[in-house]
């Protein structure tokens, strides 16, 4: 008997609403059988294995609460994931999605989403991918994007946003209405001037962090920077930043180039053995 199939039978026997089958080498659900009749199941770890396909039978599980398909070779998602109804939180990090499915922002009660390390850009996400209006950390970091829809806004519950490592050239100013944000991570980007409106936010007290290092900042931005994440608040919220910002969009001068080769990461090349 496989690792994967003792793992699943124990957790049968013993009605566990929990199973982890964290890097037990399965390559395909067909290796875990039985698993979609197990209806008790709350929490499925499946993480550090070299699944390709995930299909559409795992909304079968409707009690999950926990799914993290995290570093495996997924390239894309069955439209019936957004149908568990008691999903809150989903890591597929690491893995080849380039796009996400039609519908998927219909979650019901998703609050973490964990998108890290993908092939995604503006282009992949779903024409509702906003209406996950229950979301409270959403990680985007190491994919493509260059911009962020301005229907971010929407996410009005949001407090952990990251955005790293991807090839932004603009931020929206609806950012500014996430009044819950708490944590915004826009390192290592192609980001020049922040929109005003990033002021209206509270990135003062000590459990708050605003990321902005590895940009390649208009010289005021980088100046305030140098005095801290406060000097830089009350900058973003002055007139003569509004001034600044607004003549460096009405310039029209080209995007800073981009500065990392993508085309060699995991997530395009990685081959299972």
């Amino acid at each position: 008997m496989s690792k994967a199939k003792k793992v699943i039978e124990e957790a049968k026997e013993i009605q566990n609403p929990e199973l982890d089958l964290c890097d037990k080498g399965i390559l395909s659900f067909e290796e875990l059988p039985g698993l979609f009749n197990m209806f008790n199941i709350t929490r499925l770890t499946l993480s550090h294995n070299k699944i390709r396909d995930v299909p559409a039978g795992l909304a079968n599980l409707v009690n999950l609460e926990i799914l993290n398909l995290f570093n495996n070779y997924i390239e894309e998602l069955p439209l019936s994931l957004s149908s568990l109804p008691k999903l809150r939180i989903l890591n597929i990090g690491m893995n080849r999605l380039n796009n996400l499915p039609r519908g998927f922002g219909a979650f019901p009660c998703l609050e973490v989403l964990d998108l890290t390390y993908n092939n995604l850009s503006e282009l992949s996400l779903p024409g509702n991918f906003f209406m996950l209006e229950t979301l409270r950390a959403l990680y985007l970091g190491d994919n493509d994007f260059e911009v962020i829809p301005s229907q971010i806004g929407q996410l009005k519950n949001l407090q952990i946003l990251v955005l790293r490592d991807n090839d932004l050239v603009r931020i929206p100013k609806e950012i500014g209405e996430l009044h819950r944000l708490r944590e915004l991570h826009l390192q290592a980007n192609r980001l020049t001037v922040l929109p005003p409106e990033i002021g209206n936010l509270d990135f003062m007290s000590e459990k708050s962090e605003l990321k902005l290092y590895l940009n390649p900042w208009v010289a005021p931005i980088a100046d305030q920077l140098q005095a801290g994440i406060p000097r830089l608040m009350d900058y973003l919220r002055s007139e003569t930043y509004k001034f600044v910002y607004n003549r460096h969009i009405n310039a029209n001068e080209p995007d800073p180039p981009k500065t990392f080769d993508k085309s060699k990461k995991l997530s395009r090349n990685r081959q299972s053995s």
